[in-house]
């Protein structure tokens, strides 16, 4: 205290300790400081009686307002399940074709059925749907049975191959190879005139006596073109799009022991609101078609159409 001065330069007294000739000014706070500071310790006291502030040995004081960071959750996610549950009586009860003429309903069935997808579809057909060798790419529009709406929640109810579903999609492919139906040589030659179709060999003797193997052995299912047919889930060949790779040893592997995909019905498994939101969102990847009726006296989609 004995220290203590009057600063010369700034009329401010100092705080009586000098080290190495610096001493430091008693410079007061800012009043506008000290309001603030105060108000900040008013505020906390407020905060503490009203919210759950101090913790306990089990939990925290609740407060004079009774709010909770739970209860707020719980609060929210009553709302939007309240939300949803409009949705998905609206979803329930309107047929899957009539989707398209109500987009903000196709809309939440498309974002409802990208999240059942993310969970249930995506150890096959990949994160971005793209597929792999033997689970088809579903953003294209190469589809096996047909790609409207009603065809995929079809094929998503009762799958492709289910054992013990009788409204499964079914398309066997017979092995030529594997039971002699077909000469090592005619299977070559089969597979010059398949890969021809899609350009990937140019027309030679060899896809010549391929075409007059497969006019006998293969039209009757993919056509005197190779173009495919709904009616028999035979892909088209004439496309550049391949379930396992296109090269000739995959063609004449496929002709000679084809292989037979196996995909979950899913009507087992998931709820009807689920499975339509699905096909919604398949529908919407890029390769969905309109809905086409069937012709009186023809297949209905239960029968002729299904996801590749």
């Amino acid at each position: 205290m004995a220290n203590k001065r009057v600063d010369a330069a700034t009329n401010t007294e100092t705080v009586g300790h000098e080290w190495d000739g610096i001493e430091e000014l008693n410079t007061p706070l800012p009043r506008w400081w000290l309001w603030t500071f105060y108000l900040t310790i008013l505020f906390s006291i407020g905060y503490v009686i009203a919210y759950p502030a101090l913790p306990g040995l089990h939990k925290a004081t609740e407060g004079m307002l009774g709010w909770s960071s739970r209860g707020q959750l719980d609060d929210e996610l009553k709302s939007a399940a309240a939300e949803r549950a409009k949705t998905v009586a609206a979803l329930k009860d309107m047929p899957i074709e009539q989707l398209p003429q109500h987009p903000e309903l196709m809309r939440a069935a498309v974002a409802g059925g990208a999240a059942a997808f993310k969970v249930n579809c995506v150890q096959c057909h990949g994160a971005g749907a793209a597929g792999s060798s033997g689970f088809p790419n579903l953003n294209d529009d190469d589809w096996l049975w047909g790609g409207d709406l009603q065809a995929i929640q079809q094929t998503l109810i009762h799958g492709v191959r289910q054992p013990g579903d009788d409204e499964t999609r079914v398309s066997e492919m017979p092995a030529f190879g594997r039971d002699g139906l077909l000469t090592p040589a005619q299977i070559q030659d089969t597979t010059s005139f398949v890969l021809s179709l899609s350009g990937r060999e140019k027309p030679s003797a060899a896809s010549q006596r391929g075409r007059a193997v497969f006019e006998a052995n293969c039209a009757i299912c993919h056509g005197p073109e190779g173009k495919g047919s709904r009616q028999f889930g035979a892909p088209n060949l004439a496309d550049a799009i391949w379930l396992y790779a296109g090269n000739r040893d995959a063609v004449s592997s496929q002709i000679s022991n084809p292989r037979h995909g196996v995909m979950p019905a899913w009507g087992t498994r998931l709820d009807p609101v689920t499975i339509k939101m699905l096909a919604a969102y398949v529908h919407s990847l890029g390769g969905g078609e309109e809905f086409a009726p069937a012709p009186a006296g023809t297949e209905t989609g239960a029968e002729a159409a299904a996801v590749e």
